[in-house]
């Protein structure tokens, strides 16, 4: 497996951003920031997963969102 040091995202599954996301802010926020169904009717991280998969603008906003959590975590430390 190729080497990857600048890249924040590098071994950490989509299933752990979600969930991450979801323990820090909660579905309700998540579906305010980001508009995709799968977080505002009947969110789960199933059904989130499956969707995110298959749509890459949506998973590049999460990804962000993640990026921006772990940058305001790692500031307030």
């Amino acid at each position: 497996m190729e080497q990857q040091p600048n890249n924040p995202l590098h071994g950490i599954t989509l299933e752990k951003i979600l969930t991450d996301l979801e323990a820090h802010y909660g579905w309700e926020y998540m579906g305010h920031t980001i508009k995709i169904r799968c977080f505002t009717d009947k969110p789960s991280v199933k059904s989130s997963l499956k969707f995110l998969r298959k749509t890459p603008w949506a998973r590049q906003k999460v990804e962000y969102m993640y990026l921006k959590m772990l940058k305001n975590k790692k500031r307030s430390s």
